[in-house]
């Protein structure tokens, strides 16, 4: 029998047919809001894995591959199935299964993360893949009930098609500009969660009448219920983290700020020259050393977290000004909420991208740039390239010293290739770390963890930098010259065009860290 033979005699077709349950309007608003209803359980899955996965290249490839398997694999057995079963019958179920995996997902996900993560892979696979392949299904059933002539076939699947792009689109713009920044991604999803459910409930209702809408209600409601109890909740949820501030237990005054499960930032909010993380101190040394004791400079930050050396800068260097470009407004607000950021003279944040930041800065007009920001576990390939390095050169004027905060483990190949970057732009490059991670203590395996890297146009004092380092009891040396030379080797420059950060980067351990 052709195809043209099978629609003809299929119970849907017909020349104008219409008694199928499902108007126009009604079609158009499904398959809208299922196809929207994928792209926020995709964006939002992200940002609920971040704390645990780390918000890298390969953490957002594995998520959007794995949507995107959920939207063919429903789009086909949705299509399927509604050529083998009655298309109203599927709906329903479609939507309150979907519905229920959702609100369930933020409980489950977190509790797998802190109790098996052997399992999160998998169960992060799972939560996204399911609720994603039930509602892509929905366009191709609604598709099903709406063909009632081959002579509107293109029409109403070109419609529908169009209509369902739409609904992600739109999926994807409430997401990212709307609803992460007002609603912690739990209530997002248990919101998101109810309203499959209660779409489910209409459905069927409308159809056929459904005895099962009751359990999926008491998912529903045991999702939020697990949520409030489920391991590994925020104190915030900002744009871009899971924040937490923790006060330290040896130092009432101590606080550090926690962004998705790493320790970011060390405060005390009554000594800002108390610089606990051993990194910080190493910062502080190179410009100790570099400028002229007290002398108060003019300073530009890329990352702001818990603002540690700004802070450090206001107290010794009086009347220094600092202008940060901070991206997370969530973290700005915890500053100056929790941090005590409003005391703090001469210290200007701005919620911007660096990068843009740094744009927008007059030429010459630093005497100092710090780089300390941080996306996950690795620094945005976008503040690493030589065309961003170029940029903080153009600020700087002509003693001026740019310090940075790298992060890698490892053979260190990202830290080569930043270093290798760097060298090619300034005059004066040095690596600050522990002997065996630059290479001046070949008996021993590098471990990784933080370096600091300083680059000038002008000689900066290293003996008297390795004084300060040893004063604050790093444990850390400085490579320079032929050392450094040695130890950069062959790694590749980094360019706008070509800056694999996150694939150079080695496998992070947390402890490693600070």
């Amino acid at each position: 029998m052709s195809w043209v033979t099978e629609l003809s005699s299929s119970p849907v077709a017909g020349s104008r047919q219409r008694d199928n349950g499902l108007g126009s309007r009604a079609a158009v608003l499904l398959v809208f809001a299922s196809s929207a209803a994928v792209l926020v359980v995709e964006i939002v899955s992200l940002r609920l894995l971040a704390p645990y996965l780390g918000l890298t290249l390969e953490t957002s490839t594995m998520v959007i591959g794995i949507a995107l398997t959920a939207i063919a694999l429903g789009s086909w057995l949705g299509g399927r199935l509604a050529d083998q079963v009655n298309p109203r019958r599927l709906m329903g179920p479609a939507l309150g299964l979907s519905g229920a995996v959702v609100a369930l997902t933020p409980a489950v996900l977190r509790t797998t993360a802190e109790w098996a993560p052997a399992l999160l892979f998998l169960i992060a696979s799972l939560t996204i893949l399911v609720p994603g392949a039930l509602l892509s299904a929905v366009t191709p059933i609604v598709t099903k009930l709406r063909l009632t002539s081959l002579a509107e076939t293109g029409t109403v699947v070109g419609r529908l098609s169009g209509v369902g792009t739409v609904g992600a689109i739109v999926g994807t713009v409430l997401t990212g500009f709307v609803f992460v920044s007002r609603w912690p991604v739990s209530g997002i999803l248990i919101g998101l969660g109810t309203l499959l459910v209660a779409g489910s409930a209409l459905v069927e209702w409308r159809t056929r009448g459904w005895s099962s809408f009751p359990a999926l209600a008491l998912v529903i409601v045991a999702g939020g219920l697990a949520t409030t109890v489920a391991p590994g909740g925020c104190d915030t949820e900002t744009r871009y983290h899971c924040a937490r501030v923790v006060t330290d237990p040896d130092r009432s005054s101590g606080r550090t700020l926690v962004l998705d499960g790493l320790r970011h930032s060390y405060v005390d909010l009554d000594d800002p020259t108390y610089l606990k993380f051993t990194y910080v101190r190493a910062i502080a040394s190179v410009v100790d050393a570099a400028f002229v004791e007290a002398e108060p400079l003019a300073a530009y930050h890329l990352g702001g977290g818990g603002l540690t050396f700004p802070r450090y800068l206001a107290a010794t260097r009086p009347g220094t000004r600092s202008l940060v470009s901070e991206i997370d407004s969530g973290v700005v607000r915890i500053n100056r909420d929790q941090l005590g950021l409003r005391s703090q003279a001469g210290i200007d944040v701005r919620a911007e991208d660096g990068r843009l930041g740094l744009r927008r800065l007059d030429a010459g007009s630093r005497d100092l740039v710090v780089g300390d920001a941080f996306g996950g576990v690795s620094v945005p390939w976008h503040l690493t390239t030589r065309e961003a390095v170029t940029d903080v050169r153009r600020v700087l004027d002509e003693d001026g010293l740019y310090v940075a905060n790298l992060i890698d483990h490892g053979d260190l190949a990202f830290a080569r290739a930043e270093v290798a970057t760097l060298s090619e732009t300034f005059e004066h490059v040095a690596l600050v770390g522990e002997p065996a991670d630059i290479g001046l203590d070949p008996t021993a395996t590098p471990e990784g963890g933080n370096l600091v890297v300083l680059a000038s146009n002008r000689p900066v004092d290293l003996p008297a930098a390795q004084v300060a380092l040893d004063d604050r009891k790093t444990g850390w040396k400085i490579a320079s010259d032929d050392d450094l030379t040695s130890w950069i080797g062959d790694a590749q420059l980094l360019t706008d065009d070509y800056a694999p950060v996150d694939q150079l980067l080695q496998p992070y351990s947390p402890q490693s860290s600070q």
